[in-house]
C-alpha cells in the first residue's frame, strides 16, 4: 500500500519511537498506552510493506525504509506547524500578505499609508502595482488583486466600493502664468488654453472629460501626456495648463513650483475609494488594510498632502 495512505498520526507515532528509541517512553510523550503505540507501528508497517525497526535487545535499529518513514513524518510535521503560525498569524492580523492595486495619481499617498499600516502590524508582507484606470480596473475584473484604490467605482463589474478621503482635482498652471493672480475665473476663460492631458483610460482623463462636457467647454489645444510627472514639468516649463488631482501636486504647491487658478467650481471634489469584488471573501490582513483606509486614510492624506 503506498505510503500516501498512511495515517498522520500513525506517522507522528513511528517518529516518536524512532527518535526515543523506546515504545514506552513514546508512548508517555504521546499520552498514550504502550500496546496502543505497537498497534499503530504495526499497522505502519503493513501499510508501508517493509519492516521499520528491528529490536536488538533493549534498543531499536531503525531501518532504511524506517529512517525514510521518519525523515516524512518530520517534514509533514513541520510543515503542519509551519502552516498553523502562518493561520494564525494572519487571523491576528500579525501576518500574511495583502495585494493591492492603485491608479497611477494614488501613487503619491498610497506607499505612505502601506508603511503606516505595517508599522501597525510589521510581519504583513505586501504587493503593490500601480498603473492607469483601465489596466486596474482589468486587475479587479481578473480577480488578481485583493483590493483596489481608484477614483470612480468601475461600471458592468460587481464590486463593493467604500469612499475612504476627499480627491479634489484643479487647473494647475506655473505661477508666472498670467491668470495665476486672477480671482473668480469662469472655465470659459480658459479657452484658449492648451490643456496637458492624460492618455485615454486615465482615471484623470475621464473625470476631467466629464467636467467638461457638463460645462459645454472646450480648450483651444490639447497636448496628451503619458504620466503626472511629464505633465507638472510641462506646466512648470509654460507648455500649459493642466486638469490635475491636487494630490499629485502637493509638494510643487508648497514649494511655489505650480499654482492652483482660481476658475469658478474648482476644484472639483471627488473620492477615493477602496474596491475589491461583491464576492470576494477577503483575508484578515485585507480586511484590516480596508478597515484601516476607512477610518484612517483620510486623515493621513490631510497630513501629507494638504
Amino acid at each position: 500500500m503506498p505510503l500516501r495512505h498512511a495515517s498522520l498520526r500513525r506517522l507522528q507515532v513511528f517518529e516518536a519511537v524512532a527518535r526515543l528509541q523506546s515504545f514506552s517512553r513514546a508512548a508517555a510523550e504521546l499520552h498514550l498506552t504502550q500496546p496502543a503505540v505497537s498497534m499503530q507501528v504495526q499497522q505502519l508497517e503493513a501499510e508501508v510493506g517493509l519492516p521499520l525497526y528491528e529490536p536488538m535487545g533493549r534498543r531499536l535499529d531503525i531501518t532504511p525504509a524506517g529512517r525514510e518513514v521518519v525523515a516524512c513524518a518530520r517534514s509533514l510535521t513541520l510543515r503542519l506547524r509551519e502552516a498553523e503560525e502562518a493561520l494564525a498569524a494572519m487571523a491576528g492580523v500579525g501576518g500574511g500578505e495583502i495585494s493591492i492595486c492603485a491608479v497611477s495619481t494614488a501613487k503619491y499617498y498610497v506607499p505612505m499609508l502601506l508603511a503606516e499600516f505595517r508599522r501597525m502590524h510589521p510581519g504583513v508582507r505586501v504587493r503593490l502595482s500601480v498603473s492607469n484606470r483601465e489596466l486596474v480596473v482589468r486587475d479587479l475584473a481578473g480577480n488578481t488583486v485583493d483590493l483596489a484604490i481608484m477614483g470612480t467605482p468601475p461600471r458592468g463589474l460587481d464590486t463593493v466600493a467604500v469612499p475612504f478621503a476627499r480627491h479634489p482635482i484643479a487647473i494647475i498652471a506655473a505661477p508666472g502664468h498670467v491668470l495665476a493672480r486672477r480671482k473668480h475665473l469662469p472655465l470659459a476663460r480658459l479657452a484658449g488654453e492648451t490643456f496637458l492631458i492624460r492618455e485615454p483610460g486615465s482615471g484623470t482623463r475621464s473625470a476631467m472629460e466629464r467636467v467638461f462636457r457638463e460645462r459645454r467647454f472646450s480648450p483651444r489645444e490639447t497636448i496628451e501626456m503619458s504620466s503626472n510627472e511629464t505633465i507638472k514639468q510641462a506646466v512648470m516649463a509654460g507648455m500649459g495648463v493642466s486638469f490635475l488631482s491636487q494630490h499629485t501636486v502637493g509638494l510643487e504647491l508648497a514649494t511655489r513650483r505650480l499654482a492652483v487658478l482660481d476658475v469658478a467650481g474648482t476644484p472639483v471634489m471627488r473620492h477615493w475609494y477602496v474596491i475589491h469584488r461583491e464576492r470576494k471573501r477577503l483575508s484578515p490582513v485585507a480586511e484590516a488594510f480596508k478597515g484601516f483606509l476607512i477610518e484612517r486614510g483620510a486623515k493621513a492624506i490631510e497630513q501629507v498632502l494638504g
